[in-house]
């Protein structure tokens, strides 16, 4: 997103286009510095394609409910498993990257607000992590957050991905869809990914 306009059509997970009898191959998209570092060092000798994406921009360390760091000293990244970042009953937001800390912003808001709504990191985005999605299958409702292109992003796949599993909840994906240009901080707000477009959508999905 921080390329604006030039870069909205891509479709990242066209990387992953092989069959699957083919050599194995795993998008990443960690959520700060900390996971970075540890998904590269955890996967950077696994065979096959490996593609690790990240934004230009910085971003800020994910924290857990205590004010921690989640991603400091001890933590081992796990591919191909979805984290949760917060729990929640009332639903979940899935994100990853750079829009994972707006996501955390909308949720400890939406806390404050008396929703009890809960976040998953998906960093592995091409693979389903079946003991999350029954996890978040059986919840209210599940609500996917990302920069990257609407039609072709994980938001595109995961309602099919819930459906193939049997699950039902209320479901909706927000993600790139309009042209702009400027920075992030003008970008989130224009394509209703900041926390408050988060907590508009989650407050529409819940009402």
């Amino acid at each position: 997103m921080a390329d604006n306009t030039c870069h909205f059509g891509l479709n990242n997970f066209f990387a992953d286009n092989g069959l699957d009898d083919g050599y194995e191959t795993r998008l990443y998209f960690p959520a700060d510095a900390g996971q970075m570092k540890a998904c590269v060092e955890a996967v950077f000798n696994d065979p096959g394609l490996r593609f690790i994406f990240s934004t230009r921009s910085k971003t800020p360390n994910i924290l857990d409910a205590n004010g921690n760091s989640l991603y400091g000293e001890g933590y081992t990244f796990t591919p191909g498993k979805d984290e949760v970042i917060r729990e929640g009953s009332a639903g979940y937001i899935v994100a990853f990257g750079d829009a994972l800390y707006r996501a955390l912003d909308a949720v400890e808001r939406l806390k404050q607000q008396g929703m009890d709504v809960g976040l998953i990191n998906k960093p592995t985005l091409n693979v389903v992590d079946e003991e999350m999605m029954a996890k978040i299958g059986k919840s209210p409702f599940v609500l996917t957050i990302e920069a990257f292109n609407r039609k072709t992003g994980l938001g595109s796949r995961f309602g099919s991905w819930l459906l193939e599993r049997g699950y039902t909840p209320k479901f909706a994906y927000l993600g790139t869809h309009e042209e702009g240009c400027g920075g992030l901080w003008e970008q989130y707000p224009h394509q209703g990914l900041d926390p408050d477009g988060i907590i508009a959508k989650v407050k529409q999905l819940a009402g």
